[in-house]
């Protein structure tokens, strides 16, 4: 048990003190390496701990050291990112690691002003960064320490309209020289005990300062946000095998700046109004790159949620004629950045969307 100094206040003492009894064995928590941390932290991003915990070794297998991260490529970095959505962090990631190598003699900055100016690190991740990686004094407001602190001072505004006082509370109650544990305690206690229902009350080590618990009003607490519909995206997508029969399929890669940019995918796209699946695949093959092609069969429908979004995939094989049997079919890409004809044994090595994926997974089964 880690010695817990004399002179921390009450609370700080007992939510330390909890946190180095009942924190969870995750790898980065083994030796506290900034490089380990940051990466840790930005894939908690809108991922769920358990998924996190599991990539986040193969990360490391691939990735080491953030000098391994900044000479990978943006495709193999994608590929090892698949599956945790939200790829806008993994190509930040990259950019990243490139600025710190080549700005920063590839040390991870410690300041705020440094870690804001990075891509795709915000106030909460230059908190983790520093407090948690250098046990420096950065407070830092994840969903878990909002909705404690909605809790335990019972706010009774939305906490998307509290941003300013949780930021606030979370400074005042920061121990200068514990920040790593008490700010990770704060965040495991959200995470394990005051969670969004049915939290452990009898459990908490901070229930008496708690005063939406004193007053009754934990169910209450916090207030919540007005909802946001959401919404269904029908779209379709084609298999495309090469027509001199060499069972290569039609694969291309999203631009840069697009949803889901630089990950590759099967052309197709959302159906319009009133229209058929068969015909928009049949469109957007023409749109996308020039060719003209037939529905053969229908595959299966995939549905992917995400955090607003329902996508319901239509996939179809397709097939391409050509008057010269000795023709290479070349795309004239407009929605895409590369194309490439391979084997589907060799899907695997390109990262997909979801949908995509999903698509992949299921002609695997099939031709079992």
């Amino acid at each position: 048990m880690k010695r817990i100094p004399a002179s921390l206040s009450p609370f700080q003492h007992a939510l330390i003190t909890w946190f180095h009894a009942e924190q969870r064995p995750l790898p980065w928590r083994k030796e506290y390496i900034p490089y380990q941390i940051w990466i840790s932290e930005i894939m908690l991003q809108q991922t769920q701990m358990e998924r996190v915990t599991l990539y986040f070794d193969r990360w490391l297998h691939q990735f080491p050291d953030i000098h391994s991260l900044a000479a990978g490529s943006e495709d193999t970095v994608l590929k090892c990112w698949e599956g945790l959505g939200y790829y806008s962090r993994a190509r930040n990631i990259l950019k990243c690691a490139q600025i710190i190598v080549n700005n920063h003699d590839g040390i991870i900055p410690n300041d705020q002003i440094s870690l804001l100016a990075l891509p795709g690190i915000g106030p909460y991740t230059a908190g983790a960064i520093a407090s948690i990686g250098y046990n420096l004094p950065a407070p830092l407001v994840d969903a878990n320490i909002g909705r404690l602190f909605a809790r335990l001072f019972n706010i009774d505004i939305p906490l998307a309209q509290a941003r300013k006082l949780l930021w606030r509370k979370a400074a005042e109650l920061l121990p200068q020289d514990q920040a790593r544990s008490f700010n990770q305690g704060l965040m495991e206690l959200g995470a394990l005990i005051c969670t969004p229902k049915n939290p452990a009350c009898p459990q908490c080590p901070l229930i008496a300062f708690c005063s939406a618990h004193r007053d009754g009003l934990i169910a209450e607490r916090p207030i919540p946000q007005k909802g946001k519909a959401q919404l269904t995206i029908e779209m379709a997508t084609g298999i495309l095998t090469h027509p001199q029969g060499n069972g290569r399929l039609l694969i291309q890669q999203r631009l840069a700046d697009d949803v889901w940019g630089g990950l590759w995918e099967f052309p197709g796209g959302r159906l319009k109004p009133e229209e058929r699946p068969e015909e928009a695949v049949v469109r957007e093959f023409f749109e996308e790159t020039g060719f003209v092609v037939r529905v053969n069969e229908k595959i299966t429908t995939t549905i992917h949620h995400y955090t607003r979004y329902k996508v319901i995939l239509h996939c179809f094989y397709c097939s391409l004629d050509l008057h010269d049997a000795a023709e290479q079919p070349i795309p004239l890409l407009t929605a895409a950045q590369r194309y490439r004809w391979v084997p589907f044994t060799e899907l695997a090595d390109f990262a997909f969307p979801a949908g995509h994926r999903k698509l992949i997974e299921f002609m695997n089964r099939s031709s079992v």
